[in-house]
């Protein structure tokens, strides 16, 4: 069994070392140990202190492609390096390595397809009060979206399987976490969060410039993942409301074209119509999209075979030259 620990990496040369330097090399449930960082087009010396570190494997992007790319091209690294189990960890040293362990018992056992590190948030000192209570709020939202039990949705501690890492696919330029949760709940993948420990704070987030910018971007992406994934149920939502309110405007209409003997309120007449014309129309877009998400899904099965096939083919070369 191999285990491969990832992480996406820009411009960490201060923090580095002290993640590598607690990395292990042993883990319990695993033969072989390896890392993997992918370097997110830094211009600093982080690559060289990876590689003064014993990095085994090493991505590079020639510029910054942000998080969400850097994460997506080390799962796909990691299984063609051939990974039965993959941990995703920070370059900051947020998460304790130590707990690593206890990240990918789950997986090995066969309890989870994905374990999800849930952080003593009410404990971070450096977390203020509306940061924690944002991201109660925010984990609260993902569980109702993505239908999981996750406890700490924005955790990017987190170990895979190596067939749920086949199935991943991101979509979004600003961040994996939110999105993966959502596509494993779609997927029936089981998800199964684990208590992890946290160290000091090295630097501040650079995915939260602001919270108020954070609340904005958290909230559309989560709205997006919704449309992305559960299109029919959006759109029927959205239609039914529109094709109702046009509904109550055409009564009032109709109230006061029979108790007036029919003068005036032409306004809502013309309100009632175009409302009911905007919500039948759509009601039928709610249709299209749900045969798009089936399109969808049809490619993602046939992306998961693909791969599953690309590394069986991987593996047999592997073993042929090491003959």
């Amino acid at each position: 069994m191999k285990l491969i620990i990832q992480i996406p990496c820009y411009n960490e040369e201060e923090s580095l070392p002290e993640t590598l330097s607690r990395l292990p090399r042993e883990v319990e449930g695993f033969t072989k140990v390896e890392w993997l960082i992918i370097n997110d087009g830094c211009t600093d010396n982080s690559v060289e202190i990876a590689e003064k570190y014993g990095v085994d494997h090493i991505i590079c992007f020639n510029k910054n492609k942000g998080l969400a790319s850097a994460f997506m091209a080390g799962i796909n690294a990691c299984i063609a390096y051939g990974a039965d189990v993959i941990v995703n960890t920070d370059a900051d040293n947020q998460y304790n390595a130590e707990d690593i362990p206890k990240l990918t018992r789950p997986i090995l056992e066969g309890q989870a397809d994905i374990a999800i590190g849930a952080r003593p948030i009410r404990q971070i000192r450096h977390f203020s009060l509306l940061k924690k209570f944002l991201q109660k709020i925010g984990s609260s939202v993902v569980r109702m979206v993505s239908n999981t039990s996750v406890i700490d949705a924005p955790s990017g501690f987190r170990a895979f399987s190596r067939d749920a890492a086949m199935r991943l696919n991101v979509f979004s330029k600003y961040t994996y976490t939110l999105e993966t949760i959502i596509q494993a709940g779609e997927k029936n993948m089981s998800i199964i969060s684990v208590p992890v420990r946290v160290n000091g704070d090295l630097r501040k987030s650079r995915l939260i410039s602001s919270l108020s910018g954070y609340i904005r971007t958290s909230i559309l992406t989560i709205l997006r993942f919704f449309v992305v994934y559960n299109p029919f149920k959006y759109f029927i939502l959205v239609g039914f409301g529109i094709f109702f309110l046009g509904f109550i405007i055409g009564l009032r209409f109709l109230y006061f074209f029979l108790t007036e003997s029919g003068d005036g309120h032409v306004q809502s007449l013309i309100l009632s119509a175009i409302l009911l014309g905007m919500g039948f129309q759509t009601i039928l877009v709610a249709f299209l999209a749900d045969l798009l998400a089936v399109n969808r899904k049809m490619l993602e099965d046939i992306q998961y075979k693909l791969r599953k096939m690309e590394y069986k083919k991987q593996q047999s070369n592997y073993k042929k030259e090491s003959k």
